[in-house]
């Protein structure tokens, strides 16, 4: 019932866009530990293969090290790309959420209404 191309796809959106949240969060939380090499979530490309199959369940969700070059301490975290990103990331969790919403919503009306 739950299982429409739509309501799919944006499930998978807010389970990459909430990986991606954490791993910008462990990123931040890490900015002075020596080593440490940035984290990066992708999903849209796979998502939107799974999409363009018919299948969104079946996108990735990859998290992998950043190869971006370091500091003299060994880390990588680059404080205003991680600030960008974590804003970006709210703007299109909040969005997807509320389509997300929307959709049980309008699903709840017609219900209601049978």
């Amino acid at each position: 019932m739950f299982d429409d191309l739509t309501t799919s796809a944006l499930e998978v959106a807010v389970s990459g866009l909430s990986a991606r949240q954490r791993a910008i969060a462990d990123n931040i939380s890490n900015i002075n530990t020596p080593d440490y090499h940035a984290k990066r979530v992708s999903f849209e490309q796979s998502l939107q293969a799974a999409i363009n199959a018919g299948n969104p369940a079946a996108a990735t969700i990859a998290t992998q090290t950043s190869l971006e070059p370091t500091e003299a301490n060994g880390n990588n975290v680059n404080l205003d790309e991680e600030t960008v990103s974590i804003t970006d990331t709210g703007l299109k969790y909040q969005t997807s959420v509320e389509a997300l919403t929307a959709k049980f919503q309008l699903l709840k009306t017609s219900i209601g209404n049978v």
